[in-house]
């Protein structure tokens, strides 16, 4: 069992900060999801856990033991690409028992056999093993360098947006098929991802990276329902929250220093004797959910609210309002509690 940490780490390209004084414990066993933007630092985080790049400052700590003047092949860490990064000239099971044959970890032929076999069956590509690595769709060979990562059990596995280049019916396929793995096998997997979906529902832990700042850690349930600033809240959640400005809702007292009000769509109810007027702009069907455009009468603000199944919900009509629970954040974005 294997626990990772970064301890004041940051790493600059020329002037660009990548990544600013991160300071993370991955636990033994812990599914911990790297969730951010395009740029935001979460495969420079990846790449100097590997030893793929050194930081600037700080530690990198695997099982507590600096890695920082280790070599890539001796940190027992394996990193999933998100490209395929296959050897075109192997077939499935070569591509799979190769790094059961280095020198670091070399194994007999039968212990290779057994554990491509059973690492196949799990990713169901057991049939493919004689396939040319060439020969297979973009999900069998996403499958195939999952595998790869699988058969070493390292003490520590690493996911840069594995699942991304997919369509969303595989995407959703290995998903299932990556948490059953890590939970079965109590691996300890640091994924990252700007994916929101992937993050609630893979993750133990989730940390919200920005700009290459580690702006909020914790559960998929706690980062959604405690954000600490607007880049937090607007991570999570389907619909997107809505983020307005407070000056619009005088009825709803807000505390000193909010200039933005933030509400989830299912946070607004519908009630007749409601604080709050608008009028619905449109509807539309997303999944299970019916959502409403609405406006603030007398202004160009809009947001989304989830509308229950009984209530009219035509465009045009006045309906009343009221929000439970809204966020208030400050002029810079950071919540007021």
């Amino acid at each position: 069992m294997t626990n990772l940490t970064l301890a004041g780490v940051s790493k600059n390209f020329g002037k660009v900060k990548a990544i600013s004084n991160i300071n993370v414990e991955i636990k033994s066993g812990e599914f911990f999801v790297l969730l951010g933007p395009s740029g935001a630092g979460k495969t420079t985080t990846l790449r100097m856990i590997a030893g793929l790049e050194k930081p600037d400052t700080g530690r990198v700590l695997i099982n507590d033991r600096n890695v920082n003047e280790v070599s890539p092949a001796l940190r027992d860490v394996a990193f999933v690409f998100q490209q395929y990064s296959l050897y075109p000239h192997l077939n499935v099971f070569e591509n799979l028992a190769f790094p059961l044959r280095s020198p670091l970890r070399k194994m007999d032929e039968v212990s290779i056999k057994q554990r491509v076999e059973k690492i196949a069956r799990i990713l169901h590509i057991e049939d493919k093993l004689d396939n040319p690595a060439t020969k297979l769709s973009g999900g069998q060979m996403q499958r195939v360098a999952i595998g790869r990562a699988l058969v070493r059990q390292p003490s520590a596995y690493l996911m840069d947006e594995p699942l991304s280049s997919l369509d969303a019916k595989l995407r959703d396929e290995l998903r299932l098929e990556l948490k059953r793995i890590q939970q079965d096998s109590m691996a300890t997997m640091l994924y990252v991802t700007h994916d929101q979906i992937e993050a609630m529902t893979l993750a133990n832990r989730i940390g919200v990276l920005d700009q290459g700042v580690l702006i909020q850690t914790g559960t998929p349930k706690e980062i959604y329902e405690n954000p600490y600033s607007t880049a937090v809240a607007t991570r999570l959640g389907m619909p997107r929250i809505n983020l307005m400005p407070v000056k619009f809702f005088p009825e709803l007292g807000a505390p000193p220093g909010a200039t933005t009000l933030g509400i989830r769509a299912e946070k607004v109810q519908f009630v007749p004797n409601g604080k709050i007027t608008a009028h619905i702009k449109r509807t539309e069907l997303l999944s299970d959910l019916h959502l409403a455009h609405l406006a603030i009468s007398n202004s160009d603000i809009e947001f989304i609210a989830v509308y229950p199944d009984n209530l009219q919900c035509d465009s045009g009509i006045e309906v009343k309002m009221d929000f439970i629970d809204p966020f208030y954040f400050d002029a810079s974005g950071n919540r007021i509690f």
